[in-house]
């Protein structure tokens, strides 16, 4: 099978064999996962599917054996997951880790985020900015204006003299 004959053979069959393994599934998301993972692994045999002759049942064949898969994957999970009791008690957040979390909600979302990535997610500035698509210089702007604000909030007055206060 060429590579035109098995975007063909694809656009034709993942439709079909979506709704078939939504039907053995009851969920339409995992269907569409295992019937692509499916064609994925197809495609690495696509050059051996016209001497089978009956590439959708071995696609529809893959995503079921995928589907059942991560069926027993979970189940194992859930089985594992109810023998280990939960903890007695579980604390919350300290007022602390609360308030931080309040402070940065207070921030311009560019802000937050590259707080976040350079504080809590120890990325360096270069990699902050790779990561949100913006220059190293704004980065650094960000990073700066939203330090001085969460200062202002979780600390408020300190390190300023009283003069220099703003009433």
């Amino acid at each position: 099978m060429t590579e035109d004959e098995f975007d063909a053979f694809y656009a034709a069959a993942f439709p079909r064999l979506t709704g078939q393994l939504y039907a053995f599934t009851g969920d339409h998301g995992e269907a569409q996962d295992v019937v692509q993972e499916a064609f994925v692994r197809a495609w690495h045999r696509r050059r051996d599917f016209l001497a089978d002759g009956a590439p959708e049942a071995w696609v529809r064949t893959v995503a079921m054996r995928l589907a059942v898969s991560r069926w027993r994957r979970a189940r194992r999970w859930l089985e594992l997951v109810r023998r280990i009791p939960p903890p007695e008690f579980v604390p919350g957040p300290d007022l602390e880790h609360a308030a931080l979390v309040t402070a940065l909600r207070t921030l311009p979302e560019a802000q937050r985020m590259a707080v976040v990535l350079h504080h809590l997610c120890d990325l360096s500035v270069e990699q902050v900015a790779s990561e949100t698509g913006a220059p190293v210089g704004t980065v650094k702007a960000r990073l700066a204006r939203g330090r001085a604000a969460l200062a202002r909030v979780l600390a408020p007055g300190e390190g300023e003299r009283e003069g220099d206060r703003v009433r």
